[in-house]
């Protein structure tokens, strides 16, 4: 099979490209217009590097067996247009993800947060019990080479299902192809914006999720969210529903929050469905530290202790901060956070963040103008911003390196820092940064 991606460059879509030229029988190429790391040194080292950059029409032939469509590439992509005019198969990612595992028992995890988590933990406890399973996660864990796995022996399929568009050729969400089998629903908080203008129409599109759950299939959904309760209410008859709350265990546990413990209690239900055990589920999770991003660990002193995460939008936000003010009640809690996607950086998305970062003792925002011009959003000031999070602690920068010399001035003592971020703060290596800070 003959398999090309456009668009390769992409976490997703490299890790794809990675997992399907694994399988016996496949050739893989791939084109994009820039690759950064660490897709770059990934698909270098997988030997899947386009050779050069920019898109190469003459490149797509009648050879190809299928042609795969990732998010970055336009409508009028050059490559895109030829393999329309030659009639070839083309896949979205997640059609893609679907066709490979329609024959799997799927499992997958939807909702405006704790997905990869959530997702993270059932891979984690499978693969401690030897349960082969092909997955796509947002992030690395530990213990899997891969972000994507595919194979012809595994009878389970896990995904982290994104409620974001599926492709430039197709505007469904992507988690309505995946068709699961176990559905899991985190939570709904409003998110993409540019996608769904209102609230109910993303309300929607989890509602649609639920209809396309497989005949006699499961619903596991956080019982603490009302519009995930009314989603439940309205499933078919054949979907048996079950609603899940904080797990409650006195086993020490590698990751801690309220609302890792609401994931686990996702997990551990969703495992439950394929024959795992509670007492087989705690056996192995117990020693599971999390995933990469999402609330991990940076460096830890006697007296002080840094994390990062992954969190951006208004409920992530809120979750991940509670979570370490209730971990670390005796420090003081530095908290800064990046507006990066489109939606927060959006002006009428902004007072979604009212009062979400009230629990830090000190808390910087930062976001980059050029970003938002960038992006072709209207701009949004300092002020706007402070006077969307609503709090008396709030700092807004919108220089990197006034970022940086602010954090670098403050006595980390009897702190917990916390760095969050989709980005990168515009160039600040995070690992490196916090820990210089803490041993300074």
């Amino acid at each position: 099979m003959n398999i090309h991606f456009i668009a390769i460059g992409g976490a997703a879509m490299h890790n794809l490209a990675m997992a399907v030229a694994a399988k016996d029988g496949y050739h893989v190429t791939g084109s994009d217009d820039e690759i950064f790391d660490p897709a770059k040194s990934h698909l270098e080292a997988a030997g899947l590097l386009p050779k050069e950059m920019g898109w190469h029409p003459e490149r797509i032939t009648k050879d190809l067996d299928a042609v795969i469509l990732g998010m970055h590439a336009r409508q009028d992509n050059p490559e895109l247009l030829r393999a329309k005019q030659l009639g070839l198969k083309i896949y979205s990612f997640p059609e893609y993800l679907y066709e490979q595992t329609k024959d799997k028992v799927r499992i997958v995890v939807g909702g405006s947060h704790g997905k990869t988590t959530t997702t993270a933990m059932i891979l984690y406890v499978l693969n401690k019990l030897g349960i082969e399973a092909d997955y796509m996660v947002g992030a690395q864990i530990e213990g899997f080479e891969r972000m994507v796995r595919l194979s012809d022996t595994a009878k389970y399929a896990v995904f982290e299902g994104d409620e974001y568009l599926t492709s430039p050729l197709d505007p469904r969400s992507k988690f309505h192809l995946y068709h699961p089998h176990i559905a899991i629903l985190t939570g709904i908080a409003w998110d993409h914006i540019n996608v769904f203008p209102t609230f109910p129409e993303y309300v929607d599109t989890f509602r649609r999720f639920v209809d396309l759950i497989e005949p006699k299939g499961h619903l596991i959904y956080y019982q603490g969210d009302e519009n995930l309760r009314n989603i439940a209410s309205e499933a078919r008859a054949d979907i048996t529903c079950h609603p899940y709350d904080a797990l409650q265990t006195e086993r020490h546990l590698g990751v801690f929050g309220k609302h890792n413990l609401q994931n686990m209690h996702a997990a551990m239900l969703a495992c439950e469905q394929i024959g795992v055990t509670p007492q087989q589920f705690m056996d192995a999770i117990h020693s599971f530290s999390g995933a990469s991003n999402r609330l991990e660990l940076i460096c830890k002193q006697a007296d002080r202790v840094a994390y990062k995460d992954f969190a951006h939008s208004p409920s992530k936000l809120r979750a991940t901060i509670n979570a370490v003010r209730e971990e670390y009640p005796q420090l003081r809690l530095v908290a800064v956070m990046e507006l990066h996607t489109f939606s927060s950086l959006m002006e009428n998305f902004l007072p979604q963040y009212n009062g979400c970062m009230a629990e830090a003792d000190i808390a910087y925002v930062y976001f980059n103008p050029k970003v938002v011009e960038h992006k072709r959003l209207k701009p949004i000031t300092r002020e706007q911003v402070a006077a969307a999070f609503a709090t008396p602690n709030i700092r807004v920068f919108t220089d990197s390196q006034e970022l940086q010399e602010a954090l670098s001035s403050l006595d980390y003592a009897g702190t917990a820092l916390l760095m969050m971020s989709s980005g990168t703060f515009d160039g600040i290596h995070i690992n490196d940064f916090a820990t210089r800070l803490l041993t300074k």
